[in-house]
């Protein structure tokens, strides 16, 4: 089956000293100690796939201590993917940081769960792969991501972030990564055979540069935000990070939960718990 996108970030290629020390695994793997999110060539340019995201710049963005990213949907409630929880019912064992794209910074909002509701029709015909983590207490002055509830923003060029790994198999990083993937067809994504020729076209919704890679979300990704503005300029969600063959690989797109599909059965789960 094709990576799940556990325990890693946006995918991008290491230069110089930055590649050996994660090829030695100088980093922890939840938090690198230094970031390897930023190293740059003698000549200043930035390694290819994704750059940090300013302070405030996607303030919904949410890190989960199990490895895995989402955004705040509630102030009290964490969207995410279901591959990222085990199962409905009361939880406390799941941290979120919140507020912050340095993991390290003081000022990180720190929070505990309570309760996690697993989509009912993940691993079905149907699928889902959505998660919602009800927190202890409500989160003050942090903005809610609004997800779509139409197809109507499923194309066009989106916004990926996150805390995973800058490299396939690489270490979780400690700044938040940024950066834009273009909607790839059901169609064309089908195409690119393996698991991709099963994709749930009513579930799932395909971005990334197919015929170059180079740019996608990757290990540890998994449950953040794709997101996008809508037509009044606002910032909306359209996807969930989910799965993918490997990371920025040509031919291999990155597959989101496609969340208009399910937008009204996420409304009415987060309203109960």
């Amino acid at each position: 089956m094709a990576d799940k996108r556990i325990f890693s970030m946006l995918t991008r290629a290491f230069t110089g000293a930055a590649a050996l020390a994660a090829a030695a695994g100088l980093a922890t793997p939840a938090v690198a100690s230094t970031p390897a999110s930023t190293p740059a060539s003698a000549d200043g340019v930035q390694v290819v796939g994704g750059t940090r995201a300013s302070q405030g710049e996607f303030p919904w963005m949410v890190r989960l201590s199990m490895g895995c990213g989402g955004a705040l949907y509630t102030n009290q409630i964490v969207l995410t993917a279901a591959h990222c929880v085990d199962r409905t019912g009361a939880d406390s064992s799941i941290t979120a940081t919140l507020g912050v794209v340095d993991l390290q910074s003081s000022s990180a909002k720190k929070v505990r769960s309570t309760y996690v509701y697993r989509s009912p029709t993940y691993d079905t015909a149907t699928g889902g792969d959505w998660a919602l983590i009800k927190l202890a207490s409500p989160v003050s002055g942090i903005p809610t991501l609004p997800i779509a509830k139409t197809a109507e923003n499923n194309n066009g060029t989106f916004t990926i972030a996150g805390w995973g790994a800058a490299t396939e198999g690489g270490a979780q990083q400690r700044y938040l990564l940024k950066a834009t993937v273009p909607f790839v067809d059901d169609a064309t994504c089908q195409a690119q055979g393996g698991d991709y020729a099963s994709l749930n076209k009513s579930a799932e919704l395909c971005a990334g540069n197919v015929d170059t890679g180079g740019t996608d979300t990757c290990q540890g990704d998994s449950g953040g935000p794709m997101f996008r503005r809508d037509g009044s300029g606002q910032w909306i969600q359209v996807g969930i990070v989910s799965w993918g063959t490997g990371c920025a690989r040509p031919n291999a797109p990155g597959v989101y939960t496609e969340v208009s599909t399910f937008a009204s059965t996420i409304a009415s789960a987060a309203a109960k718990i």
